[in-house]
């Protein structure tokens, strides 16, 4: 679970700062700020992977009436910025940061006064957000599920359902064990955008349907020009999900009493029983939902939104199984970062000067690059 800590927290806190002090191994951070929470996570490398030290995640709903004029709201503004605080304190105790990279997605991206808003965040945390595009977001969820990967099934397909879009990318493994995307899609609407369409506490069933429609016509041309049908038929595509909704899904498939991260990440779950959690969600009706466990208030709503996008892709595709993934984009960027350190180890080392951790090479922003900047029959080779 994660913790959150104070914006002022007690300097003293133990933890990575000792670490820090040996001079074992060194640290890394990353924000994924959302159209409906923020996160961050602090990590270091491992032989294989990262250890997580620290996270943090808050829903903030930084997306809420965007559907209305394009403009990120002053509540929504305020609520985002507070959580920002909140990380900026954590990373700070952590300092001096190895590498970082701070992320927002698709309210960024929609809102005409987004420019505002990051110039408030930096002034007020002092953390330089940059705003992604839909396909380096794609790119980043699959990097972050790549531990989930089934080395056997040589192409994946992605799907991460934020709140205000969702990313479907189809990833293939070559023989030499490199990971590309062939291609993806991104669907204009998440669960904040789709529970701010279609504002009942309970979604009727036309809501519901719409949602489920829109979605195959959009999937429709992407399945003609990849073929994945038949591919998911033969059983030669492995599907992943990862978003609040499919984790939540996972809970109420295992009858958690409370969200267990590590009995939920990685476990497969059958269509059969995908339809029947989505059931259980839909029965509980808005009261049940706020009331659940693994659900909550703040969730009762944009659950259900994110059941009709998974309900259309099972309905679309012949998906057998899907994997649930309680990982994406802040593992992604993780991932990316120490990669890239591994690939020109002196090089990043030598850019490192400051010990504040919101400067990046002296004040400078740099551009992230892929793990590998190759092409692969015009894909991008990812790892």
């Amino acid at each position: 679970m994660s913790k959150i800590w104070p914006a002022d927290a007690d300097k003293s806190r133990t933890g990575l700062a000792r670490l820090n002090d040996e001079q074992t191994r060194p640290v890394y951070a990353a924000i994924d700020l959302g159209t409906t929470s923020c996160r961050l996570v602090i990590a270091s490398p491992t032989p294989t992977s990262f250890q997580v030290i620290e996270t943090f995640s808050k829903v903030t709903r930084l997306g809420e009436g965007i559907i209305n004029n394009n403009e990120l709201s002053r509540q929504a503004v305020r609520r985002t910025v507070t959580a920002l605080k909140v990380c900026a304190g954590v990373i700070n105790e952590y300092a001096p940061i190895y590498r970082m990279r701070f992320v927002a997605t698709a309210a960024c991206r929609r809102a005409k006064n987004c420019g505002d808003f990051l110039a408030l965040v930096k002034r007020e945390t002092g953390l330089n957000i940059e705003i992604i595009s839909s396909k380096e977001e794609a790119r980043l969820a699959v990097v972050g599920c790549i531990p989930l990967l089934n080395r056997c099934i040589k192409r994946t397909l992605v799907f991460d359902i934020g709140g205000g879009s969702t990313e479907i990318s189809l990833a293939r493994i070559t023989n030499t064990g490199k990971t590309f995307i062939e291609g993806f899609v991104s669907l204009p609407y998440g669960v904040v955008t789709i529970s701010e369409a279609f504002p009942a506490k309970d979604m009727t069933d036309l809501a519901y349907s719409t949602i489920i429609e829109r979605t195959h016509k959009i999937l429709k041309e992407f399945d003609d020009k990849h073929h994945i049908f038949e591919a998911i038929k033969n059983q030669e595509i492995q599907i992943i999900g990862t978003s609040g909704t499919v984790t939540v899904l996972g809970a109420v498939h295992l009858n958690l009493p409370r969200y267990n991260r590590s009995a939920v990440d990685g476990i497969a779950i059958s269509k059969r029983d995908i339809f029947r959690a989505i059931n259980k969600i839909k029965v509980m009706g808005d009261e049940g939902r706020r009331k659940h466990p693994c659900i909550g208030a703040q969730k009762a709503d944009l659950t259900l939104a994110g059941c009709a996008i998974i309900e259309a892709l099972c309905s679309f595709w012949p998906i057998s199984e899907i994997t649930v993934a309680d990982r994406g984009i802040r593992e992604g960027i993780l991932l990316d970062l120490m990669h890239r350190n591994q690939k020109y180890p002196n090089k990043v080392q030598k850019k490192y000067h400051s010990r504040h951790p919101y400067v990046h090479n002296r004040g400078k922003s740099r551009k992230f690059r892929s793990f590998e900047s190759v092409k692969t029959n015009n894909a991008e080779v990812i790892i």
